[in-house]
């Protein structure tokens, strides 16, 4: 089995838990890794027992930004600005490479339960481009998951003959959903749009709002540390 390239960050103790977190557009794993030294502060002992994933998708051609190849989960082929009504559009994507990406993180959990970690002691998150993946390989993924984070993205509407087939296992999922008041990038209205859209799926869902733009900020983190502390005690 081939997996993605990935930063894996062991725990001082014995691996209990991951999280396997997703870069945005044009970025890398380095970006949340980063977050990690704060992370251990925040989680206190909680931090002990997990190892920490973060993979690096491949450098694709992205029509949106001139066929340019950067880091990309999948080609991002429309971005319109705005609807009728005045809200930002949906991308459209392509989604034969987004579920391809879906099923390269579904192998990246395969590999945390095969190395002895329980599924419920698993949590994804993505950012932005990452966040759109994450949502869908969690959502889907035929074990239970701890959780769910979304951080300033979306939630792509797949079309036949892809569809979403959810699975059962997680329809209970905890999903938080992060997002920036004054995001230029992922405007808020899709992080919305998201949340309706789980919701009308049957999902719960806690939203949390930061006066920011299409980034992560600190009170956002501390918020990001409360909930693996409750999830992953």
């Amino acid at each position: 089995m081939t997996y993605l390239p990935a930063i894996e960050i062991e725990p001082p103790t014995d691996a209990s838990a991951s999280i396997i977190w997703l870069h945005g557009l044009g970025a890398s794993g380095d970006d949340f890794a980063a977050l990690v030294p704060e992370l251990k502060k925040m989680l206190g002992n909680t931090f002990n027992p997990i190892r920490f994933i973060f993979p690096h998708a491949a450098e694709i051609p992205v029509t949106v930004n001139g066929g340019y190849s950067m880091p990309a989960w999948y080609d991002i082929l429309d971005m319109p600005t705005h609807t009728a009504a005045g809200e930002s559009a949906e991308r459209q994507v392509n989604q034969d490479q987004l579920l391809a990406s879906v099923n390269d993180i579904h192998h990246l959990i395969d590999r945390e339960i095969s190395r002895g970690i329980k599924s419920e002691r698993i949590l994804i998150l993505g950012f932005s481009q990452g966040g759109a993946v994450a949502y869908h390989a969690a959502l889907t993924y035929p074990h239970t998951l701890a959780g769910l984070a979304g951080l300033s993205t979306y939630f792509p509407t797949l079309t036949a003959p892809h569809g979403f087939s959810s699975s059962e296992q997680n329809k209970n999922i905890d999903i938080q959903i992060y997002h920036g008041s004054q995001d230029p990038v992922v405007n808020e209205s899709l992080g919305l749009k998201a949340q309706a859209d789980l919701v009308n799926l049957g999902y719960q869902t806690q939203y949390h709002r930061y006066p920011m733009e299409h980034q992560v900020c600190f009170e956002q983190v501390q918020d990001i540390a409360h909930w693996i502390e409750s999830k992953l005690p």
